[in-house]
């Protein structure tokens, strides 16, 4: 067994074994012609329920064989240009190069004695990343593994922050559209059932500042504790963008936490054309960015963000096996004395390489790309009879309903719009995401790959119409 350890000896073992992997790999990229076959749950389970995995097959051919069965055959290809669901990015080969070399070394980034250059690689795009927001010269932040665990961090410091006597007192402010994960971080803080204050949108899914200004006054007048705004720079559902400067002005007002959740639109930080988008981010206590979504990086790569330095103590532990308090005398950088996570993956190297590869502004140029390909989307999609558009795009996101001619029930209409989802990802033509708006059931494109075009997005529209239009046929059928 000692022949599958990776080292000196089996060197050449392992590039056999990568090599073939990456053909396969390479073989399905270029012959996929669509984003998905639409196996069911049900076909694919047998085959996965049917392997013994106390019964290897010894070779790596013979395991790839199955692997095609039961993963690479079906999953779903998002760099496909009719995948137009979720925030799933495709991804550039420089980064994927970086995944292949961070395995194989397999460093940890929570000492130094364990990565050494990756802890300076890791620290040196954290400085990158706050000089692009602006944060200023006492900026600091970590990798982590995604958005919510950003989230969850930068609420901890917020929380510490706040220096409340009662967690019961505790509000955080958020807009009816920000990310779950606001809601799920209150409740790991161990904040009360009320802690998050719901702030309404207006027609652009923006936070109302006027209703923002209005809950905070609220909450001084009876006496409890803002402990921090997040504002979301690029929402889930909508692609929008609160008004930064506002809000930044209310928190400098109330003396309140700015948190900035720009999981999303990060990637106007490299924008050659729309970073103003974002402007007001600079002056934000912590932000949260997911190069995993608009950096066109492998899952995972995140970051939270600081502007100062001095807040991440509050996720500092000291443990004498690991990181002991004279290192931090001695000068020793520990990336652990400022993460929620121990053991953690060189994943900074996959940005690394690809800013060193293609530079901030070949970034930039890619998400400009969807940006622009949403604006045509929305031009499609407010031309065309058959939809109704809900918002102008910020960023790459695109929600709308399907409206039949001759049918106004609005209960039958939610009904369709599902039903052409699930017959679309069913077909596995594309795949397409939903949300409710104001109740009702909506689809959503979310635009992450600069190969998609207007010619896609007309196609994916006309198969919507078409299964809606199958369905409300069948049921006038049923009902007659």
């Amino acid at each position: 067994m000692r022949s599958h350890l990776l080292n000196g000896l089996t060197a050449e073992h392992y590039r056999r074994s990568v090599t073939e992997g990456v053909e396969r790999v390479a073989a399905k990229l270029a012959t996929t012609d669509r984003p998905f076959t639409g196996v069911t749950v049900d076909a694919l389970s047998p085959a996965i329920d049917a392997i013994d995995l106390d019964r290897p097959l010894g070779d790596t051919t013979a395991v790839l064989d199955e692997l095609e069965d039961v993963y690479l055959r079906d999953a779903v290809y998002f760099h496909h240009p009719r995948y137009l669901a979720h925030l799933n990015c495709p991804v550039v080969i420089p980064a994927v190069l970086a995944e292949a070399v961070l395995s194989a070394v397999n460093s940890s980034l929570d000492t130094w004695d364990q990565s050494a250059g990756g802890t300076l690689i890791e620290r040196k795009l954290i400085d990158w990343t706050a000089a692009r927001i602006g944060l200023g010269p006492a900026a600091d932040g970590v990798f982590t593994s995604g958005g919510t665990q950003s989230n969850l961090q930068a609420l901890l410091l917020a929380r510490e922050e706040a220096k409340s006597d009662s967690l019961a007192k505790l509000r955080i402010f958020a807009s009816e559209v920000s990310h779950f994960s606001v809601k799920k971080s209150a409740k790991l803080l161990g904040l009360g059932p009320d802690a998050v204050v719901v702030i309404p949108v207006d027609h652009d899914k923006r936070m109302q500042t006027v209703a923002l200004a209005r809950e905070l006054e609220r909450c001084a007048r009876e006496g409890l504790v803002p402990m921090a705004v997040v504002a979301t720079a690029g929402t889930t559902d909508f692609g929008s963008i609160d008004p930064l400067p506002e809000i930044a002005g209310l928190c400098a007002q109330y003396g309140v936490w700015m948190h900035v959740d720009a999981a999303y639109g990060c990637g106007l930080l490299a924008s050659l054309k729309y970073r103003d988008r974002i402007d007001g981010i600079e002056r934000a206590d912590s932000v949260t960015v997911d190069y995993h979504k608009s950096f066109f990086q492998p899952v995972s790569s995140s970051a939270v963000l600081v502007r100062d330095a001095a807040t991440l103590r509050h996720a500092t532990y000291h443990a004498e096996y690991l990181n002991p308090r004279r290192m931090v005398q001695e000068r020793i950088p520990n990336q652990v004395d400022k993460s929620l996570q121990t053991t953690r993956r060189f994943d900074a190297l996959k940005l690394w390489l690809t800013l060193r590869t293609m530079g901030a502004d070949g970034i930039g140029q890619l998400f400009d790309e969807v940006c622009d390909l949403a604006r045509e989307g929305w031009e499609l999609l407010a031309a065309d009879p058959r939809y109704d558009v809900v918002v102008e795009p910020s960023l790459s996101t695109l929600v709308f309903r399907y409206i039949p001619a001759a049918v106004t029930d609005p209960a039958e209409i939610d009904r369709a719009n599902l039903y052409a989802r699930k017959a679309l990802f069913a077909s596995g033509d594309a795949v397409v995401a939903g949300t409710k708006v104001a109740g009702r059931h909506y689809l959503k494109f979310t635009l992450l790959n600069p190969e998609t075009k207007a010619d896609d997005i007309a196609a994916v529209l006309d198969l919507i119409a078409g299964h809606a239009e199958q369905y409300l046929g069948e049921s006038l059928d049923r009902a007659s």
